[in-house]
């Protein structure tokens, strides 16, 4: 590295970790001193000028050197970029939504944040049908050109980010804490399999431990850089409803799917549904819907693939079929199976056991079982 861009790499690197900047204040800080790396910040007074807060215009004049030196290895080490809101390859849907922050840390593809996004996020602790409807619409959307953002969170976002992989396509991760933080701790590998196959991003410097505050700022990243975003499932509380609220604020798409009355996770989705959301049933309801214009070749790739609607169970037997209709996609007990279908405990037991191990019912607390999405 020449010492110029040395010098520039050291100023973004300030620059990240100055407080209060955005990116109106970094874009204009760059056409007062374009070129970042030769030219002093301007004085004091013009900064101000800018609307920067104290503490921003004396960070600026007066870094901490040893924090700047350390981040400065990190980011070698590491292999993790800062893309600040003047570069060519920042997110142009990023940019021109309410408030982008003004520099990126980056790791894995950069040229991934400017291609056509989906986001899908859903609860951290969904139903075992959740996880399986949000691996499949994620697989169907990667085949069709979507690059799927997400989170990284338990739950939905992790099943997002695994159906995008499984079906070769690339998916971002926004993380609301520094990229040497991972969160949560499990999700390291899944971490470097989205980094290898498509991207890290955050906005908060190493070191930034993943605190309650960070969540709805990452949320807002998530929802500004993608053309639409998707809740798999939701409670009525869910942070995910958070990112729909900031999609939707953003001129952006916002699509939900429904599910039982029963099922606590489908509230949210149902609330976002009564506010105007889309409801979807087929991957084909969102990509109908979206403003942007995808490789008819890879589209019709994608509707090569099974849709939910066609992920439906092998022919079953007589009792497995009656069994299996009796049970609805909110969990039930065995007692309950017994009264809606006349079988006795044991039998119901069996074939129980029989539909789980052949993909067909999901296993829940409390002895509950419940049928797998498209089943």
């Amino acid at each position: 590295m020449d010492v110029a861009s040395a010098d520039f790499q050291r100023r973004l690197a300030i620059a990240a970790r100055t407080p209060g900047l955005s990116a109106v204040h970094l874009l204009a800080l760059e056409r007062l001193a374009p070129d970042l790396g030769a030219l002093a910040w301007p004085d004091p007074a013009a900064l101000t000028g800018l609307g920067l807060s104290t503490h921003g215009v004396a960070w600026l004049a007066s870094p901490d050197e040893a924090i700047v030196a350390s981040d400065l290895r990190w980011l070698d080490s590491s292999g993790t970029m800062l893309l600040p809101a003047f570069s060519a390859d920042y997110p142009p849907l990023l940019r021109e939504s309410p408030d982008p922050p003004a520099l990126l840390y980056v790791r894995g593809d950069v040229k991934i944040l400017s291609e056509p996004q989906l986001a899908m996020v859903g609860s951290r602790n969904p139903t075992a049908g959740g996880i399986a409807t949000a691996r499949e619409f994620a697989s169907f959307f990667a085949h069709a050109g979507l690059t799927i953002t997400s989170g990284l969170a338990l739950g939905i976002d992790a099943a997002c980010h695994e159906g995008a992989l499984a079906a070769g396509g690339p998916t971002v991760a926004v993380l609301g804490c520094g990229l040497d933080q991972i969160y949560p701790r499990e999700h390291q590998a899944l971490a470097g399999r989205v980094a290898a196959h498509g991207a890290l991003v955050s906005e908060f410097p190493p070191g930034s431990k993943p605190l309650p505050a960070f969540f709805p700022q990452r949320n807002r990243i998530i929802a500004a850089l993608s053309h639409g975003t998707l809740v798999v499932e939701a409670a009525q509380q869910s942070g995910s409803l958070i990112t729909a609220r900031l999609a939707g604020e953003a001129g952006r798409d916002v699509f939900a799917i429904p599910s039982s009355i029963h099922n606590p996770l489908a509230r949210g989705c149902h609330q976002l549904i009564r506010q105007g959301a889309k409801l979807v049933e087929r991957p084909d309801d969102v990509l109908g819907e979206l403003r942007i214009s995808l490789s008819a070749q890879l589209l019709a790739g994608a509707r090569t693939q099974p849709s939910v609607d066609a992920m439906g169970a092998p022919q079953l037997d007589k009792e497995y079929k009656i069994l299996l209709d009796a049970l609805a996609f909110e969990p039930a007990s065995v007692d309950s199976l017994i009264e809606r279908t006349g079988m006795n405990s044991e039998s119901i037991a069996s074939m129980l056991l029989i539909l789980e191990l052949d993909g067909h019912v999901a296993p829940h607390p409390g002895g509950r079982y419940s049928r797998m999405a498209g089943q």
